[in-house]
Order: C-alpha cells, then structure tokens, then sequence
C-alpha cells in the first residue's frame, strides 16, 4: 500500500538494512533506465522474483500469492545469514 501512495519511497520504510543488503545480493534485477536512486517498487520487484514472478517487459504486475511466496523465502533467508555472520564473526 506504501508503494501506491508513494512509488518513490525509499526502501528503507518497509525493508530493514539486512533485507535491502540480502535482495541486492541474490537477485540481480536491473531497471530499464540509468537511475541510480534505490525505490521502494524496485525491491518489491524483487520480492516477486523470489516469489517466481519473471519481469518481463510484457507480463503484468506480481499478484498477492507471488508476493507471500517471495516475503517466505526472503524471511527463510534472513535468520541463515544472521547465523553465517555469528559464525564467521564478520
């Protein structure tokens, strides 16, 4: 809902720094266009690729089940690189 009301949010409303770090990480998606500003949309973007959604040029937006599916592997994600940073120490 953020995302409708405000399409240049910073990601930072809805995501925590580890989230933002860990979706810059496993999913390379590149924004047709040069902007370098990171947005709210572009990381819900790649939620829904988690989730399967395949963005391409021509497919609709990413509905609500691609969304969970995405927030459930994200969240899977999340507590096994807190443990990798325990261990490692870094």
């Amino acid at each position: 809902m953020i995302n409708r009301q405000c399409p240049n949010a910073p990601p930072e409303v809805a995501l925590t720094k580890i989230e933002i770090n860990l979706l810059d990480q496993v999913v390379k998606y590149k924004k047709n266009g040069h902007s370098n500003k990171r947005k709210l949309s572009d990381y819900l973007t790649r939620i829904a690729i988690l989730g399967g959604y395949l963005a391409r040029a021509s497919d609709p937006p990413p509905g609500n089940i691609v969304m969970w599916r995405g927030l459930a592997r994200l969240t899977d994600i999340v507590p096994r690189f807190n443990l990798r940073v325990k261990i490692v120490g870094n």
